[in-house]
């Protein structure tokens, strides 16, 4: 599968920051990690166990593909951790860059309540993730993106995103 950027996409808890890191190293790239460049409202919001609508996410969104665009202008090859659950917020970070391809790290409800229980110091609780598996709409046929079950080893998610990406 021909790339340009890649974005690791899913719902909270899914190892989108994890799997992106090692991802990044593996393909000598930047890490951009998405929850950073939302603004503190949305932190707030998500924090008070309220969840993110369209509207709250559209400056982050566009923000996100501001920095895939310029990075894209610079020759930078970067792979975001970003939940990107709707087509509509995929369109937004492909206008960025239009050749992103998207790893969708997927999993049960229960593994991913069960590993969100165990990290400490995120703002996500997990009281919000219903509403992150209720926003979620799976990438289409026509959407340049790769499953990846979560259920396996860490090492051996990367080789999977790897090779689909060779």
């Amino acid at each position: 599968m021909k790339y340009g950027n890649i974005v690791v996409m899913g719902v909270a808890g899914c190892g989108k920051s994890s799997a992106g890191r090692l991802l990044a190293e593996a393909l000598n790239a930047s890490f951009i990690e998405g929850d950073s460049f939302h603004p503190p409202e949305n932190i707030a919001r998500m924090r008070a166990g309220v969840p993110l609508n369209d509207a709250d996410r559209a400056g982050w969104l566009a923000n996100l593909a501001e920095r895939l665009r310029q990075g894209r202008a610079d020759g930078e090859r970067m792979v975001l951790a970003c939940s990107a659950l709707k087509r509509r917020y995929r369109d937004v970070l492909r206008g960025g860059d239009p050749d992103l391809a998207f790893i969708h790290l997927a999993g049960e409800r229960a593994l991913i309540a069960e590993r969100m229980r165990e990290r400490s110091g995120h703002f996500m609780p997990e009281s919000l993730l219903d509403s992150q598996f209720g926003d979620l709409e799976a990438p289409g046929a026509d959407e340049r993106a790769i499953r990846c079950d979560i259920q396996q080893p860490p090492a051996a998610l990367l080789r999977q995103i790897l090779q689909a990406l060779a």
